[in-house]
């Protein structure tokens, strides 16, 4: 592909709202941008998307650049490879680190669709010119939830997933349920429950739910497949999984009927696409979840939402919700509920090279000459 170089970015900037769940409070977001130009001056993007301290994953900032500093860009130059496809061989002596690995390689699929003057999401089949989305409601009220379902629903966003916790699960999802009668509802645990709550979360059943995510601890596939046996309500899987093999696991199992697929999670586009093809193939319904992305990010997702797959609304929210300013242009928009796909080659989206300066805290250029 005759990379020239690759730069990153250590970007921040503060969320319009707090994002609340039983975990953490997140009010400001870090990402790194990586930006992987061509010998004739093209550039793809990719963005990790780690938090900044382990409360979600084990990655964080400072880990994913030691990552992509001193391991990955290294090897993708060092290593002889003609098409991104071949990245995970070219990686495959470093274990994990998944959203390190994503970000490299998503700016080289990116670059390389904008090589072959294609959209992104069509060098995987996608095939849709709009996708449908979900809203989050992650609130330090009942009646701040309220109002945020409220307020979305003028957007007309398809399904709401609701943050809940053992303390106020049963009075929120009621009062939702109450004042939105046939609103598409979901409840998001972030593995906040044990398996001894299972007749607890039996109750959920009334509230007829499109689905519970991860309501177990967030490395465990073998205990959600005996609560799966206790719930009318199916189980969705996310934090528990990181890899095909994790898909066919909790598919073995019967640990859950759905999956959300991150892409950051699980390694980039190489991995998405076969837990695509695994799921279609298996008749799993599959969504993108969200990681309160920057526009980059956030472009990705709209790409991979294309798959035929992916049949539920993800969590992909329009680029005002959380900032002021994002770095794409244009930002991403909600309408009726849908995102337009856009046509441009790459994740279709051109960079906001002002909003990108200002929000960068520190940036360092790797050239391929030097390795």
């Amino acid at each position: 592909m005759n990379i020239r170089e690759i730069h990153l970015r250590v970007i921040q900037a503060p969320l319009k709202k707090p994002f609340v769940t039983h975990l953490e409070t997140v009010r400001k977001r870090e990402a790194i941008i990586v930006e992987a130009i061509d010998v004739e001056g093209r550039c793809g993007y990719g963005e990790a998307v780690p938090f900044s301290s382990p409360w979600y994953t084990e990655e964080t900032i400072q880990t994913c650049w030691h990552m992509l500093n001193d391991f990955l860009i290294p090897l993708t130059f060092k290593t002889t490879w003609h098409h991104p496809e071949e990245l995970p061989r070219v990686w495959k002596g470093i274990r994990r680190n998944h959203m390190a690995k994503s970000a490299l390689e998503q700016a080289l699929w990116d670059l390389y669709a904008k090589q072959q003057e294609v959209y992104l999401g069509d060098l995987f089949g996608g095939h849709r010119k709009e996708i449908t989305t979900g809203a989050v409601i992650a609130a330090t009220s009942m009646n701040e939830a309220l109002s945020q379902i409220e307020e979305y629903e003028k957007t007309g966003y398809e399904r709401y997933k609701i943050k809940i916790h053992p303390e106020n699960d049963l009075e929120l999802l009621s009062a939702i349920r109450s004042s939105f009668p046939e609103l598409p509802l979901m409840a998001d645990a972030n593995g906040a429950y044990t398996l001894d709550m299972a007749e607890h979360l039996k109750q959920f059943d009334a509230f007829q739910l499109l689905m519970i995510e991860q309501p177990l601890s967030h490395f465990d596939i073998v205990e959600h497949a005996e609560l799966q046996r206790h719930l009318e309500t199916p189980i969705c899987l996310d934090e528990s999984i990181h890899s095909v093999h994790d898909v066919k696991s909790a598919i073995m199992l019967g640990s859950c009927q759905i999956f959300t697929l991150k892409m950051a999670k699980i390694g980039g586009w190489s991995a998405a696409a076969a837990i695509h093809e695994f799921c279609l193939q298996h008749d799993v319904p599959l969504w993108v979840g969200g990681m309160i992305e920057f526009g980059v990010s956030r472009a990705h997702n709209v790409a991979l939402a294309t798959l035929s797959g992916f049949t539920l609304p993800g969590d992909i929210s329009a680029s005002s919700k959380y900032w002021e300013t994002d770095i794409i242009e244009p930002e991403i928009t909600v309408n009726n509920g849908r995102i337009s796909v856009p046509d441009e080659p790459g994740i279709g989206f051109a960079i906001n090279d002002k909003s990108l300066r200002d929000l960068t805290e520190y940036q360092q250029t790797y050239k391929k000459r030097h390795y």
